[in-house]
């Protein structure tokens, strides 16, 4: 009845299956897949000097590649940083003082300038509860998709 569970699996048959998940990893989010592939990697690696019965080689990969994901999850993944650019421009944004060049007098948005580009712009659009009148200076205080909310300085 169970006769594939006594089926002669090769260390070569879980690099490969390891392989395969690695690989996989790079069209799937989530960098999970990865420890799948590193637990039958390492299955794979311990077949070439240790035999053993494929039920056992199963229960292996299965607890490895869960423990593996929990360290993930808890140790790792927390400590590590995030290197993306994401975030970046409200970091950059938030506290600089510009001029204003276009008021918002009659309209709901204004033109202020900056004395120098941030992320590569000088001039931005700019929202304010208050009007406010040219040549005024603003501060940043949030932004709105690629508009600025600011309040007078």
């Amino acid at each position: 009845m169970l006769e594939w569970l006594n089926t002669h699996i090769a260390y070569w048959h879980w690099l490969v299956f390891g392989l395969l998940l690695v690989t996989a990893e790079i069209f799937v989010s989530g960098f999970i897949l990865f420890w799948f592939g590193l637990a039958a990697l390492a299955i794979g690696i311990a077949l070439m000097g240790i035999d053993m019965p494929f039920t056992v080689q199963l229960l292996l990969w299965a607890l490895l590649s869960i423990g593996l994901v929990l360290f993930w999850l808890k140790a790792i993944k927390p400590k590590w940083k995030d290197r993306t650019t994401s975030g970046m421009a409200f970091e950059a944004l938030t506290g600089q003082v510009g001029s204003v060049i276009e008021s918002n007098s009659g309209k709901t948005r204004g033109r202020l300038r900056f004395p120098a580009p941030i992320l590569g712009e000088d001039e931005w659009s700019f929202l304010c509860d208050t009007e406010i009148a040219v040549g005024e200076r603003v501060r940043v205080k949030d932004i709105s998709g690629n508009t600025l909310v600011v309040s007078p300085h």
